[in-house]
Formats: structure tokens, sequence, C-alpha cells
């Protein structure tokens, strides 16, 4: 099957084209048909399928189907949860239309709003956002979204899970009510299919791969050790196995710098990524990782939004997380586009409960593998994971980040890549802004 067979122009095909890829991924091949004949969709992909396209492809060849004359203004919204997806997003729109005359634009907080505007004051087909600063530009009148034709929610279990649905109850309200709407999930939980009730009409359903699966392509790993010698065991592996382009998940943002500060001490050029990180920072850390000039990257769950970086070798959980599915999540930025990949979980006796969950989500055992000089001493009593700790966890379980009772649906997946085939998935190759938006800081703005 080709992109062409699936009714996209010449134009969009020959940018797919250029970008490498030539035969759609399942997800692309289900959902482009019926989005280009109109109607509404309800689409659910496990990370790497080439979702961003799926939807980024179809909604070109729409809007291009139906040019307008005179006065333009903004006629297809995708929210997207984070700041780096959200730019991920706009660079797959303007990789794929670059043989198009639409105009795209991204726009999210953290940074200075006034370009914004005057952005805004120009021709804007395509408005990728993030709901915060959205709503910033509607209380302000900066921002006209009343001929708005596609609405497409990205990752929506994500946003439910950020606290972001208020936000996007108030974006859905002065948006026309004759209007295309497209939302993607990771998981279906019963948040997201309340909100789906009350957006979509006579959806058709696409999900390929089943919840919650671990990518087959991804060896997974389980090292136990003590955890006060978490970090001496991190660097031993990375040194033994002359491991390169390193993701490593800690629980906290302080976690994370204390994390990647001591790594670099031991010689491995390290950088941490959290919502706390200024944009320029984030965006030059993600950037320098990509090359390879930096070895390893300390990122939180939040943060690591976004980051898809083709053939990434290595993730390592220096922390478990709280929440099985965030295991599945961040492993699976590992073994893409058909690559192996490994999945390195670093256990200590406090998170056992947790390891036990994960398998038990996955369906599987994961793999144990003993490092000589690293046995673990059976006389340490296993200890609650506080909120903040930095010994052998991050919160309490059962709570969400920053400590507060979690709410919503399941979590939310990175940007994917493209599947085995080589087609098109989620751009994403340049340097992003890698950050993330957390409703402590005012909707991330």
């Amino acid at each position: 099957m080709s992109f062409a067979s699936l009714g996209l122009s010449e134009e969009i095909v020959r940018a797919v084209t250029e970008r490498g890829y030539t035969e759609p991924t399942p997800i692309q091949a289900q959902a482009i048909p019926v989005i280009l004949k109109g109607g509404d969709l309800m689409g659910g992909a496990q990370t790497g399928t080439g979702k961003t396209a799926g939807f980024t492809l179809p909604l070109l060849q729409r809007l291009m189907e139906k040019p307008v004359s005179g006065k333009h203004f903004i006629r297809a919204l995708v929210l997207t949860p984070t700041r780096e997806l959200a730019a991920q997003v706009e660079e797959s729109v303007r990789l794929y239309g670059k043989h198009l005359p639409l105009k795209s634009m991204m726009m999210f907080g953290g940074v200075n709003i006034n370009p914004q505007i005057k952005q805004l004051h120009g021709r804007v087909d395509i408005l990728v956002a993030t709901p915060g600063r959205l709503l910033d530009h509607l209380q302000q009148k900066t921002v006209d979204l009343s001929h708005v034709e596609i609405l497409v929610l990205d990752e929506a279990d994500r946003m439910l899970d950020m606290g972001f649905i208020r936000d996007i109850k108030k974006i859905l309200a002065v948006l026309p009510k004759q209007r295309q709407n497209l939302l993607f999930s990771a998981t279906f939980s019963d948040e997201i299919k309340l909100l789906a009730d009350g957006l979509l009409t006579n959806p058709a359903l696409i999900e390929v791969a089943r919840r919650n699966q671990a990518n087959e392509l991804i060896e997974q790993r389980v090292y136990p050790v003590d955890r006060e010698r978490k970090r001496e065991l991190l660097t031993h592996l990375i040194k033994e196995h002359n491991w390169f382009q390193v993701l490593v998940f800690t629980r906290t943002k302080h976690g994370a710098n204390r994390l990647a500060e001591q790594l670099d001490k031991d010689g491995i050029p390290a950088m941490a990524i959290h919502g706390n990180k200024s944009q320029a920072a984030r965006t030059r850390a993600l950037a320098e990782f990509k090359t390879g000039k930096l070895q390893v990257l300390v990122a939180t769950d939040i943060a690591a939004r976004g980051i898809d970086i083709s053939e990434l070798p290595h993730v390592v959980n220096f922390e478990l997380p709280n929440v099985p599915e965030d295991y599945v999540h961040r492993i699976g930025r590992t073994g893409r586009a058909g690559s192996e990949g490994e999945a390195s979980s670093l256990v200590c006796i406090d998170e056992k409960k947790l390891l036990n969950d994960i398998e038990r989500l996955i369906k599987r055992e994961i793999p144990v593998v003993n490092v000589p000089g690293f046995d673990v001493d059976p006389r340490i009593k296993a200890e609650p994971i506080l909120n903040g700790s930095n010994r052998g966890g991050g919160q309490r379980q059962g709570q969400g980040r920053g400590g507060q009772p979690r709410t919503g649906g399941g979590q939310g997946r990175s940007a994917p890549r493209p599947g085995a085939a080589k087609p098109a998935g989620g751009a994403g190759r340049g340097a992003a802004p890698s950050g993330a938006q957390h409703r402590s800081g005012g909707r991330g703005r």
C-alpha cells in the first residue's frame, strides 16, 4: 500500500517521500481514509506507530480541498499537552506541507507571548497549541477560533492526567459547532470515553496494538541494587558497556539535577531536563543529546514528553515510576522504527511492589541481571517511597506528580516515530524544545 493510494495529493506524497517514507503504518492506513471523508475519529495507538502523520497528512489534504479566498482564518486547531509535543507536531505539519501554501504556528507557554501575538496578525491556517497558553490568548482576545474546521486532541489521556479538562472545555465552547473532531489517546479510560461522548459524533474507532503492550523489540532487564548504590551502578553500566544516548528517568526534578551532576563528576557528560529548566536550557540539552555530544539525558516523566530520537538505544529507569503504565511509555522511546533497544531498570528493595505492578501490567516477568560487586545487602529493609526523596524514590505510591492525588485517565505517550516499513511517523529529528507544562506553574505558561 502506498500513500498515494490512500487519496493524498501529489504534493503531500512528494513531501512524505522526501522524508524517506514509503509505506503507511497500520494506524495511518486506517485513519487517513476516515479523516479524508470528514468523519469524527477516536484513535488509540501505542508509541512509535506513526500517529502524528496519521492526522497531519489528511488534515493538510482536507484544508487544500477547500481553499479559501479573501481574509485568512485559523482553520485547524491541534491541542497537545506539552510544549515539546506542540513543537514536534507543528514541525510535522511544516515538513509534510512544504509544497502547499498553508501556514502553521506553534503556541505554548514558558516564552514571551508578544511574538506569538505578532505572528497571529499574519496568516495562520493551522495552529498547534497547549491549552494554557491558548487560553491566555483567548482571554486577551488575540486569537480568533471562530472559523476552525478541524479540531485534534492529541494525547487526550495525558491532557486529562495533567488537569487540563477545564481548559479544554473553555476552548471547545468558543469553537464553531460544525467541525470535524479527531481524538487520539494512548488509553481509553472512563474519563476519555466521557470526553469523547461529549465531543465526537458517530466516530470511527481505530485502535492498533494491544493496550499497554510493550514493544517486543525492546530488551528489558532489571538490575537489583541497594538504594544508595544506584548512581554507582549506573556509572558502572554506562562505562562498562560504553552506552551512548542514554535516556535516564527519575521521579523528581531535584533527583534529575542531582543525578546529572553526579554523572558529570564521574566523567559522563550529562544534563537534566524538567519543568524548572528554562526553555533555552531544555532546547540546548535535547539538541546536544540528539547529536551525541551529550551522553546522558536525565529527565522526569512529563519533561521527557516528545523526546523523539531515531533509534534511541538505551532507556534507564533510575527509579521505577509509581504508575505502571508510565513504564510502558518510558521504554517505548527505544526500539522504534523497527530497531532494537534496551530498557534497564535499577530496582532497590523499596520498589519491589512497583516492579510487581509493572510485570502484572505487561503480563511478563522481566529478566533479572545481577552485576558482580553490586550484590544486594539482605539486611537493608524496605522504606516507604516519600515525596521528594532521592534515596529510592520520589512520591508515595498512589500519588501523582508533585505529590498530588492522581486524577484523570491513563498515561499518555511520546510523539510517535515511524514503523518498520519507514512510514511517516512524527517528525522531530530537529531540536524541538523539550520541556513540559506543569499545573503548578499556571497551566505551564
